[in-house]
């Protein structure tokens, strides 16, 4: 840990707000100077995952708790982004420290072109000397909303970013093998892979106040970037100096895996399937176990709205997920394309349509 040097640090609405809504200036300040520290004299890059903004926007808005209708959710999030930002903006600056501003949808990252300006932005935040702030983009992605964590988002960026570490910071200091309000319980200092938490029940280890994420996202969070090869430390706000220090804090959770293609980490992890297609058993075979593009004559049936570009999934004959990918092409000109080659659809329509379903580099294999 102390020898990361790109690190991303992601931090709950509970550490940043007051319990009737607002920001506590204290606390925003209290982090910035770990993180302020943490980068030192440029030795260390950091980027901050901030939530926050629906519950920056809740007092100015005269709302005492945080809404349940999307519209009003979305209206608390425009007012307190910028009220966020803004606070950050005036800590940091006691540092001498600029900060840059990057919201992101699932979208932002799942399509070629949206992820490599995403990749691009926040490189040369960091080539420039500035501190990124990544939240999502709560009042336009109703999706994010409605999961209200940035957990997930957290663990995808680090992945973005090549980060060395990942801190997710809560108000509850590690993951315990129970409720950590009882007396008996422990924390679990470390999780070398999905065993060492079979027999914990991840609902009661650990509760989180103002914002909506519980310690279920933080360690389905923590799994995601693990299993990208980033170790990833989950503690409470409190002990954020001592996570960057690599003190014994929380609970770390060793690298499972190996880096992939940030693109398809962000297809499986954070984007909403727009429809579905149902696969032949050889399509199935060819997609799953053998590594192919889907072409059209393995297309059994369509399902749903979606234009060319957008995030679906690749069904079995029995309907399960078996794999979620890119399609090449709307989902009212599939119908006329199952079943036939690329050649005899090439003859017939042209050679726009001598070209794969979802071609393999736009695909994710979905677990069982």
């Amino acid at each position: 840990m102390r020898e990361a040097r790109r690190i991303v640090v992601k931090v709950g609405s509970s550490s940043l707000t007051t319990a009737a809504g607002g920001l506590d200036a204290d606390r925003v300040d209290a982090l910035v100077d770990v993180l302020a520290k943490c980068r030192g004299r440029g030795e260390r890059e950091v980027v901050l995952v901030s939530s926050g903004a629906i519950a920056a926007g809740l007092a100015p808005l005269g709302l005492r708790r945080r809404p349940r209708d999307l519209a009003r959710q979305q209206a608390a999030a425009s007012v307190g982004q910028g009220l966020l930002v803004a606070r950050y903006t005036a800590s940091f600056a006691r540092y001498g420290v600029r900060v840059g501003q990057i919201l992101l949808t699932g979208d932002d990252t799942s399509r070629r072109a949206h992820h490599r300006n995403a990749s691009r932005t926040l490189d040369k935040l960091l080539a420039m000397g500035a501190l990124p702030i990544v939240n999502e983009n709560d009042t336009v992605a109703t999706d994010e909303i409605r999961f209200g964590d940035n957990d997930r988002l957290a663990a995808l960026v680090a992945h973005l970013v090549r980060a060395d570490l990942l801190v997710l910071l809560s108000d509850v200091d590690g993951v315990y093998d129970g409720d950590p309000s009882r007396p008996g319980t422990s924390r679990i200092a470390e999780v070398r892979g999905p065993a060492d938490l079979a027999h914990v029940d991840i609902g009661s280890a650990g509760k989180a106040g103002v914002g909506t994420g519980g310690m279920v996202t933080k360690v389905e969070a923590a799994r995601i970037a693990a299993a990208a090869g980033i170790p990833v430390v989950l503690t409470s706000a409190v002990h954020s100096a001592d996570a960057l220090s690599g003190a014994d804090t929380g609970t770390y959770f060793h690298p499972t895996g190996k880096r992939s293609a940030d693109r398809l980490l962000w297809l499986q992890h954070a984007s909403a399937p727009r429809g579905s297609l149902t696969l032949d058993d050889g399509a199935v075979r060819a997609v799953v176990d053998r590594r192919k593009s889907l072409l059209p004559a393995g297309i059994a049936a369509v399902d749903g709205e979606f234009t060319a570009g957008d995030p679906v999934e690749l069904r079995d004959g029995t309907g399960r997920a078996v794999a979620r990918g890119l399609v090449n092409f709307d989902a009212k000109e599939i119908p006329r394309l199952i079943g036939r080659s690329t050649r005899e659809l090439a003859r017939e329509l042209g050679p726009a349509y001598e070209r794969e379903v979802v071609h393999r580099d736009d695909l994710v294999i979905l677990e069982p």
